[in-house]
């Protein structure tokens, strides 16, 4: 059996990486999507729980002792060190678990690691390739606004606690602009899929 190619996928906030990812799982690709991984951590994983505990304590939780991923968002976005503990913290946890998805995931051609912080985790170095999704910040605040239902303000403080496009073009073997349509975005991916493998 060949083995799966990984690729790294990743894109500032509002570029329409879901989307992209959305088209190549039609190609019988394994989505690791991480987002839904810190979500499932967030609610599940005792260890990680118990270190977010000990350094930001009982407020971060809510009554069903799940992380209340909006008030630990506040909390972090208003200190630098805070927000550098949760996500080397949380890294950590992810990464360990995108590792364990592969090794169980050796039947598909395909494997995406769906990461909106795929570089910052290190999750770039276990890529074959690492495809960047861009749009331009019009464009991404709107879909901000529109999918998270936060205002402008908002929506424009979580880009700019974000990579820059440039920053992160560095780390990019291909490189999408989301702002077509999802007929022409599909044979993009297609030529683009058969360039690289």
């Amino acid at each position: 059996m060949t083995q799966s190619k990984i690729i790294g996928l990743t894109g500032r906030s509002g570029s329409g990486k879901g989307v992209v990812s959305s088209i190549i799982e039609e190609y019988c690709a394994k989505i690791i999507d991480c987002d839904k991984i810190v979500h499932e951590l967030f609610r599940f994983d005792k260890n990680l729980k118990s270190e977010l505990y000990n350094f930001f304590g009982c407020e971060i939780f809510d009554d069903n002792n799940y992380i209340n991923r909006k008030k630990l968002g506040s909390i972090v976005f208003a200190s630098k060190e805070k927000l550098d503990f949760l996500t080397k913290t949380t890294h950590r946890y992810v990464v360990k678990k995108v590792e364990e998805i592969i090794k169980e995931s050796s039947e598909y051609k395909y494997i995406v690691i769906d990461a909106p912080l795929l570089v910052e985790a290190g999750l770039h170095k276990i890529s074959d390739t690492v495809w960047l999704v861009f749009a331009s910040e019009e464009i991404s605040l709107k879909r901000i606004v529109e999918r998270d239902g936060i205002s402008y303000e908002n929506a424009k403080k979580r880009l700019d606690n974000q990579k820059s496009f440039e920053e992160l073009k560095s780390y990019a073997n291909v490189i999408i602009k989301n702002e077509k349509s999802v007929e022409e975005l599909r044979i993009e991916i297609e030529e683009k899929i058969k360039q690289v493998f």
